[in-house]
């Protein structure tokens, strides 16, 4: 059996960081696995392909049926290979808000404060903007200005100062709240994925070994350590021996999912699957949060370059060319261009929506393909208060987890959603952006709030951030300590999305690798 000092499970935002901190200065034995390929081609790395990407770099999961969003069904793309879903996602680099982080040590996870964190922001930086207070500029993580902003982007921009919601040019720094331009994970006009970040510059080391296309069924656990990690590979299974320790980096999804599989979960459940329990840990998978969004899409009279027209497949054609030869352009675009923070109900501490303005119209996802021209705005609950569950549909560990996110069934969110959908309508009802001409998709009576309910809840879907199945935290039933170490099993850390205690307030990409990047941390100081 093949062994290393440590084994990093998932090369995602989180992995990647852990691995490539673990394995740069060469002293040890590190081994990345990654169920995925290697998401080196041109569909991830032009953000403008961000709707082309291949099936194979997406879990393409989904929810059981949502009582809170009438029954329906919800998507739930996960990013898969390496990079994770810094992979395929829209590139927008926000770390969330003072708040949240402070509240995270309140509630006991000693040395997770604002200020704790903010030197690993710092340091996992290399912001275009240079270094300051907030932002790092040598940093693994390329952080820069968009090249090519849509006008309707700009357009919102203006249209939400149009109401006296201030403008902000770095949702990073002293202040989140306002709207602005997003910055974005990318460099030289191309994708930067936590795997270019962290994986790339050290693959070719002989110390760091790259496993893509291998699935962990589970974890080999000795008594109460783990001693290695049980994969299957070409259809075949092995076992791999880790010496110093295995650090869990697969998501809010399959983190749990592995952690179950291994005998380490509620033991009803574990029991009812035909798993031995090692540890009942009833935390594991439980504590899911997601920010809950729902996108307004307006139709215009101008021509927006991105769209589905005969003109606009010719200039999409154009645009790539552009791209292949300069990495500038259209196709530098996340997609989700613009947008912002700010705070709706009268008793909230900061921003509690976050706006995603999108320079075309956007249907289930975008897997509804619309033709013509116009706009996008999603409006999401920042800090949700409803709370599901993620658990085992099988005991095989292709199969996929089930994952129960139970949107809306918290009151209060659906209160928060119906004044953030108001928000976006008053922006659009602004001169600037009436300039387009714009048509309301699906129009609603905004004064009635049971109509704006019931609309709601037959639209709305996740705007991609899980996290919480592996909680952090200094009580007896967190999954994680403060350190990252899983309570209850030597020689196993949790760094992901999933330690998250509480959802932050903004995209969840940044902090996943701000996490990867504390965890190393960790990992060495207990050598």
């Amino acid at each position: 059996m093949e062994s290393f000092d440590y084994i990093v499970i998932g090369g995602g935002s989180a992995g990647s960081a852990v691995a490539g901190r673990l394995a740069v200065d060469g002293t040890r034995r590190v081994c990345l696995l990654e169920a995925g390929g290697t998401n080196d081609n041109v569909w991830v790395k032009t953000p403008g392909f961000m709707p082309f990407i291949p099936e194979k770099s997406n879990y393409r999961y989904e929810t059981v049926p949502q009582k809170g969003l009438n029954g329906r069904i919800g998507y739930q793309p996960r990013g898969r290979g390496l990079g994770g879903s810094s992979a395929i996602n829209a590139m927008i680099y926000i770390r969330g808000n003072r708040l949240d982080y402070d509240n995270w040590a309140a509630q006991g996870c000693t040395g997770w404060a604002y200020d704790d964190v903010l030197p690993y922001f710092r340091r996992a930086e290399a912001n275009e903007r240079g270094g300051d207070d907030f932002h790092g500029a040598g940093g693994p993580l390329f952080v820069e200005d968009q090249k090519h902003a849509n006008p309707t982007s700009h357009a919102f921009v203006d249209a939400a100062a149009a109401l006296q919601l201030r403008t902000n040019a770095d949702f990073n720094g002293a202040r989140q709240d306002g709207f602005g331009i997003y910055q974005v994970t990318q460099h030289k006009g191309e994708r930067w994925s936590a795997a270019r970040a962290y994986v790339e510059p050290v693959r070719g080391s002989g110390n760091f070994t790259v496993r893509t296309d291998t699935l962990v069924e589970k974890l080999v656990i000795e008594g109460k350590r783990v001693t290695g990690v049980q994969v299957r590979r070409g259809g075949k299974s092995e076992t791999l021996l880790a010496r110093r320790g295995v650090v869990l980096s697969a998501g809010a999804f399959n983190s749990p999912q592995i952690l179950m599989l291994s005998g380490i979960g509620p033991a009803d459940h574990l029991k009812s699957h035909g798993i031995d329990v090692v540890l009942d840990r009833p935390a594991v998978g439980a504590n899911l949060q997601d920010h809950i969004d729902y996108v307004s899409g307006w139709e215009t009279r101008s021509d927006v370059p991105i769209g589905s027209s005969l003109k606009g497949t010719l200039r999409m054609a154009a645009a790539v060319l552009e791209h292949r030869r300069k990495r500038s352009g259209v196709m530098t675009t996340p997609y989700a261009e613009a947008g912002g923070f700010w705070t709706v109900m009268p008793d909230s501490p900061a921003p509690d929506v976050q706006w995603h303005f999108v320079p075309a119209v956007l249907e289930d996802h975008g897997r509804e393909k619309v033709k013509g021209h116009g706009f996008s705005i999603h409006a999401c609950v920042l800090r949700p208060e409803s709370r599901g569950t993620v658990r085992l549909g099988s005991a095989d560990a292709a199969a996929a987890p089930v994952i129960d996110p139970n949107f809306l069934d918290d009151e209060r969110d659906i209160a928060v959603l119906r004044a953030g959908v108001r928000l976006s309508h008053r922006i659009v009802d602004t001169p600037p952006m009436q300039a387009f001409g714009p048509r309301d998709r699906h129009p609603v009576n905004l004064d009635d709030d049971a109509a704006l309910d019931a609309m709601i809840r037959s639209r709305a879907d996740t705007v991609y951030h899980p996290v919480g199945t592996c909680r952090m935290g200094s009580d007896a039933d967190a999954v994680v300590d403060p350190t990252l170490r899983l309570n209850g099993i030597d020689g196993l850390w949790v760094a992901d999305a999933s330690v998250m205690p509480k959802l932050v307030s903004g995209n969840t990409n940044a902090p996943s690798i701000m996490i990867g990047e504390r965890c190393a941390d960790f990992v060495m100081a207990r050598e």
